[in-house]
């Protein structure tokens, strides 16, 4: 598995990214996402919820943890109400590397 700080940068990469199966490649089948008070269960839950985030850049600040629970800290900027906001993310991964639940909050 690789280490916190290069996850974190990938992860962020494929966030961006224009091809969108680079980034639902990183999350496990059974993922849960928990972001702006809703939660997403599953790969298609995520597929939705994903399409629904506006175009937005991301400013990687640290990265703590270890390779199976990390959290990174990122700002976050683009066309939505109060831009930029610095985001903590928080993720678990599986044993392959995979994300099993991400948290995004303030």
């Amino acid at each position: 598995m690789q280490d916190v700080q290069e996850f974190a940068e990938e992860y962020f990469a494929a966030a961006i990214a224009p091809d969108r199966e680079r980034y639902f490649a990183l999350f496990d089948d059974d993922i849960v996402i928990h972001d702006d008070g809703h939660s997403y269960h599953g790969l298609t839950a995520v597929r939705r919820w994903r399409t629904a985030v506006p175009p937005v850049r991301y400013h990687l600040r640290g990265v703590t943890g270890t390779a199976a629970t990390c959290q990174a800290v990122a700002e976050v900027s683009g066309d939505f109400p109060g831009s930029p906001v610095t985001l903590r993310f928080t993720f678990e991964r599986d044993a392959q590397g995979r994300i099993t639940l991400l948290d995004i909050t303030p």
